[in-house]
């Protein structure tokens, strides 16, 4: 009987850019039975949105884009997640619609 070479086992430092909504969730690994050791963040839950600092209110008008209105307001498109946690939404297309408001919170990096 031949024996398998060794799986190797991949760590990662950093699975996420430290301005990602995902960089300070903690790691976790889960290791299957054929010995492969699978790393992966903890689930992330959404903050209660009214409880953000808030930088600036915005009202959306036509044709406004999220990543617009972060770039705008936050000085980078990607951080559009953070609008949508201060409007308690996942979904970023549910916030443009002309004439809501959106709540900017203060950003955290």
């Amino acid at each position: 009987m031949t024996s398998s070479p060794p799986i190797p086992t991949v760590i990662l430092k950093h699975m996420f850019e430290h301005t990602s909504r995902y960089y300070p969730l903690e790691d976790a690994s889960l290791t299957t039975t054929d010995g492969r050791i699978i790393t992966y963040k903890r689930r992330r839950f959404l903050p209660d949105g009214k409880n953000m600092p808030l930088l600036v209110e915005v009202t959306v008008t036509q044709g406004d884009r999220l990543d617009l209105i972060t770039a705008r307001t936050l000085g980078d498109p990607e951080q559009f997640w953070r609008i949508c946690d201060a409007n308690n939404t996942i979904n970023p297309s549910d916030l443009i619609e002309p004439g809501r408001i959106l709540r900017v919170p203060v950003p955290q990096f």
